[in-house]
């Protein structure tokens, strides 16, 4: 803070304008009061005197940011940022592509964010990194980080580069230059809190455990397999799935995080292979258990052909239960938004279908149905849909929290929403 007063920042010089601006308006308005004050024409020249004074200063003091920032938007991003603070502290458990599109609608409406990241992945980029440098596999954790970045969009594309020729085909730049931080931090949580300064993340990204653990499945048919990239393609119904080795360790940060939480989301993504394995680590099992927030689980838009073929929403749900137990789950998010026959074929050409309920299956955990897709050449989740019917079932299950706070004219426009539905 002292260093605001050392020579040449161009700034004391604004602050000392607005003081005596502010002095002479408080000069004109305390001589207002007295039993005998100055002239009318002394007071209002005062009085104008102060006011120009005080908005040169201002003006002064926000171009000399500006010049000192880069950019015009400095006041914006404080605004939002003490807006962000006051935001739900949410926890979200999964990896693969779903992850960070829960991450980039929430990062609007709050910076309580955690991001628990499934470290199994032994293919691509990652497990070539992975195996060569016995690193965590960086690729979800880098998606991630990109998914909370405050960042202009040449540093987005920056860490998302990858590599066509050459002996770096195939690598993301974001995937090496969180290895090369990792040897230079010294150790790999290190090397997060590094990197997401470098991105102005919104949030924090942890990886589910720093012990290098092996995703295996055991399919119907009594087949063994072993690694994330191949159960994904597995020829049969996964029977069950675990991890070697089966006690990894979690981070603290990570248990604490879910502990003190809002609300927990699990997916959308991969079911066998980016939601299920946070929860075989068994303290953030426990922990997701025991926790006080809302536990949501948002279910896949579309089937993936040979991990959840012709899986309904009870289906997913039954696969969790079958590996960690029932009780995990309060809510399921599902979408009921239609989906345009053009957009479908392409995907039912390739084995995948839409996830929808079974009516009358189930009686808890409770499903939502609300319109939560874009249609972009791909089905997925939109992030902003996604979030705010996500920080609905919040206000629904948790309107203590909700008590008193504007959340982005959030909470104001739900109430106004539930008002007019309302007779």
């Amino acid at each position: 803070m002292w260093r605001l007063w050392l020579p040449g920042l161009k700034v004391k010089r604004f602050m000392v304008v607005v003081a005596i601006g502010f002095a002479a308006i408080g000069g004109a308005v305390a001589q207002w009061f007295l039993p005998h004050p100055m002239s009318l024409s002394i007071l209002v020249t005062l009085l104008a005197g102060g006011l120009a004074l005080a908005f040169l200063g201002a003006w002064g003091l926000t171009r000399t940011m500006t010049e000192l920032l880069g950019s015009d938007k400095w006041a914006g991003v404080i605004y939002s940022r003490r807006q962000l603070a006051r935001g739900p502290k949410v926890v979200a458990l999964g990896g693969g592509t779903g992850l960070p599109v829960v991450l980039r609608g929430l990062k609007q409406f709050s910076s309580n964010l955690t991001a628990v990241v499934t470290v199994a992945d032994d293919g691509g980029s990652s497990g070539r990194l992975r195996g060569d440098l016995g690193i965590l596999p960086p690729g979800d954790i880098r998606n991630c980080l990109v998914a909370l970045a405050d960042t202009e969009p040449l540093m987005e594309e920056l860490f998302q580069h990858r590599f066509e020729t050459g002996e770096l085909k195939g690598h993301s730049f974001g995937n090496i230059f969180l290895a090369a931080m990792e040897r230079t931090a010294g150790d790999f949580v290190t090397a997060l809190r590094e990197s997401s300064r470098v991105l102005a993340v919104r949030g924090t990204v942890l990886p589910a455990t720093l012990d290098p653990v092996t995703l295996w499945a055991e399919l119907v048919t009594g087949e063994h397999i072993d690694g994330e990239s191949n159960i994904g393609k597995s020829p049969a119904k996964i029977a069950k799935i675990g991890l070697n080795p089966p006690d990894a360790t979690p981070l603290a940060e990570a248990i604490n995080a879910i502990c003190e939480a809002d609300m927990v989301v699990l997916g959308p993504g991969s079911l066998y292979t980016s939601v299920i394995p946070n929860l075989l680590v068994k303290p953030i099992q426990e922990a997701v258990r025991s926790t006080h927030a809302v536990r949501v689980y948002v279910a896949n838009v579309m089937t993936q052909p040979g991990e959840t073929t012709h899986y309904s929403v009870d289906d997913h749900l039954q696969a969790i239960e079958q590996q960690v137990g029932k009780g995990l789950i309060d809510v399921v998010l599902v979408n009921n938004q239609a989906i345009e026959h053009s957009a479908l074929q392409k995907y039912l050409d390739e084995g995948a279908e839409p996830v929808l309920p079974k009516v009358g299956v189930r009686t808890w955990p409770e499903i939502v149905a609300e319109p939560l897709i874009a249609v972009d050449g791909v089905i997925r989740h939109d992030p902003d849909r996604l979030a705010r019917a996500l920080l609905r079932i919040l206000v629904r299950f948790r309107p203590r929290w909700a008590e008193g706070r504007v959340l982005d004219g959030f909470w104001l426009e739900s109430r106004l929403r539930e008002r007019r539905v309302k007779p």
